[in-house]
């Protein structure tokens, strides 16, 4: 399969342009891809109707990846010094949050090509890089091979064997529940290269299929799942496969050190996956709390859907900003990623599987019927979230990366060693973004985490603001109350102690708070960093008032004390004037929600038009 289109936009220069327009701040390139994919209310082949159909047929989305690689996504999956598309990582973020709004099945299917391919472009192995990124930018699929059937995601208690030879290597073992294993030319697997296994034991080898004698290899049956039912989780048995010394990933024992920088990068943007399913859901939970009459009023009248539907929308803002900074934070604090990773791919899936919750209470028994409303699509949206979560590392797995680092992260906080412009970068969307980095990406971040430190002194700039603009005083103290919460929890981080056999359970309550306290952080920089800009844009309701800020803040500020009871001080019960503010608050923020979902654009905080436009 080849192609000959660049992507669904134009390609020039070789530094990273932003994301956003840096006149009006929106997403150009989500807008450019959702209008080629067609409107998803019709028939074609990223349609809720297709998507509904080959669900329940278990069928994989063959129609809509032909689609995309005949618009040239897969020329994303490449950096751009390979010849590829990719510039900025945020723009990955972008493409996969629009396809994901559509159908996570194929978000995952087509999308996985990256991740089978990203070993190769955090190696620097130039030569195998380029012969990589002709084969992807050939349409080839590729698939990355970690995974045993006993093993899980214990990469050092792998079994399948490289064995020397002259000139290469003999294959032998089994990889399973690995995406693509079947459809997939290409699989760049982890093996074991030296007897004795250990951190230097592994490495890796990017396997040509087509190269192999048949005898030495065979698929394994597709696995029925939950969710993503039409997506290709087989696996691969290989019987002595020879292949050939080229086919070295980097240099021999660095496979785990190499995958485990690379999820650092996939971690970071498996976060689209969840934004998109977020925005679906609550795209349909508002749709039928508008058209649902009951008691002589639509649902949409009732208090109870008002503020669920306002909830979670600021959450879904509050996700956005977080994922932003960490896509952006790939190319400005590569040394930090393995805290902003790991923060990221534990609390993005968390909080949309919490708004998916939420919103199926809005719909009832409709969240559960298959044929009764909207083609099914919230039993189908739910049932493909929930494997987010486990993807590149499941939520413990990340949680525990964090309790690891206690100590490092407890003792330089909060971080201020930084230069200013690499804050501008971080989290201003109309920064220009340096290129990857891929020698700077490290398993600890040494220096503590450069984000989470910005949270006290961006929250004094928030106060001063607020000194000069009252409408900003709510977000202030809640900026506040998050600062010094963090301030606790990286007390009582550093006062943590490892018990045998890994972290005691407190500390992964610590680590769920600190990730809360990240996300605050994110929310803060992206504010002071962009509300300018913002306010020019079509979302200049959000940033005006502090709308979206207060909102999201508050909605934080619950969810810590929630992770860690007692880290944000006393909890009172509030004053009715507080309640009504409170009620004041979400409701200003449904009217923007309602805003945008009239005006048929992207739930988020900058603007964004989406093909299938204003509701009927």
């Amino acid at each position: 399969m080849t192609t000959t289109q660049a992507g669904p936009a134009a390609h020039t220069g070789t530094h990273t342009p932003p994301t956003a327009d840096a006149a009006t701040l929106r997403w150009r390139l989500a807008e450019q891809l959702d209008e080629r994919l067609g409107d998803p209310n019709g028939a074609g082949p990223l349609s809720y109707a297709r998507a509904a159909s080959e669900d329940v047929a278990e069928d994989f989305p063959a129609a809509a990846c032909e689609l995309l690689g005949a618009l040239g996504i897969h020329h994303y999956y490449i950096p751009a010094e390979y010849g590829g598309a990719l510039t900025g990582f945020p723009q990955l973020l972008e493409i996969v949050r629009t396809i994901a709004r559509r159908d996570l099945t194929t978000a995952v299917g087509h999308g996985k090509t990256f991740l089978g391919a990203v070993c190769v472009w955090v190696a620097q192995d130039f030569a195998g890089a380029e012969r990589l990124a002709s084969l992807v930018a050939a349409g080839e699929p590729v698939s990355l091979g970690l995974t045993e059937r006993t093993h899980g995601s214990d990469l050092m208690a792998g079994e399948v064997v490289a064995e020397h030879t002259d000139g290469g290597y003999l294959i032998t073992g089994e990889k399973w529940l690995i995406n693509n294993a079947t459809r997939g030319r290409l699989v760049c697997l982890l093996a074991r290269t030296a007897p004795e296994g250990g951190p230097r034991g592994f490495s890796l080898l990017l396997v040509d299929k087509n190269e192999l004698p048949a005898h030495t290899y065979r698929t394994l049956p597709k696995v029925h799942t939950l969710g993503i039912r039409g997506a290709d989780i087989s696996g691969v048995a290989f019987d002595r496969a020879p292949v050939h010394g080229s086919s070295l990933v980097g240099r021999e024992g660095e496979g785990p050190e190499t995958v485990l920088k690379a999820l650092q990068i996939t971690r970071s943007l498996c976060t689209a996956l969840s934004l998109g399913a977020a925005d679906h859901g609550l795209r349909v939970a508002h749709r039928f709390a508008a058209e649902r009459e009951l008691y002589g009023r639509t649902l949409l009248d009732l208090p109870a859907a008002r503020r669920t539907l306002a909830e979670t929308y600021a959450d879904l803002l509050a996700m956005e900003a977080l994922s932003t900074v960490a896509a952006r934070s790939i190319h400005t604090l590569p040394d930090e990623l393995s805290v902003t990773s790991a923060v990221a791919k534990y609390l993005v899936p968390t909080v949309v599987d919490d708004i998916l919750n939420r919103l199926r209470s809005v719909l009832g028994a409709r969240a559960f019927l298959r044929d009764y409303y909207a083609h099914g699509r919230f039993q189908k949206l739910e049932r493909d979230h929930r494997i987010v979560g486990i993807f590149d590392g499941n939520t413990m797995v990340n949680l525990y990366a964090l309790t690891a680092q206690f100590r490092t992260l407890a003792r330089f906080h909060p971080v201020h060693d930084r230069e200013p412009h690499t804050l501008a970068a971080t989290f201003s969307y109309a920064e220009e973004l340096p290129g990857l980095r891929p020698g700077q990406l490290s398993l600890l971040a040494r220096r503590g985490s450069t984000v989470l430190g910005s949270l006290p002194g961006n929250a004094e700039v928030l106060g001063a603001q607020a000194s000069r603009e009252p409408e900003l005083a709510r977000a202030a103290a809640l900026a506040r109350t998050l600062a010094v919460a963090a301030d606790q929890l990286h007390a009582r981080m550093r006062a943590a102690r490892p018990v045998p056999g890994g972290a005691p359970v407190e500390s992964f309550d610590l680590a769920r708070g600190y990730s809360v306290c990240f996300a605050a952080a994110c929310c803060l920089g992206v504010w002071r960093h962009n509300r300018r800009l913002a306010q020019q844009s079509g979302t200049a309701g959000h940033w005006r008032d502090g709308l979206w800020l207060e909102a999201v803040l508050a909605r934080l500020t619950d969810r810590l004390e929630q992770a860690v009871p007692g880290v944000t001080g006393p909890q009172p019960r509030p004053p009715a004037a507080y309640d009504t503010e409170l009620e004041s608050l979400f409701e200003r923020l449904l009217a923007r929600l309602t805003e945008q979902y009239e005006a048929g654009e992207l739930f988020s905080l900058l603007p964004g038009r989406i093909a299938e436009g204003p509701p009927c």
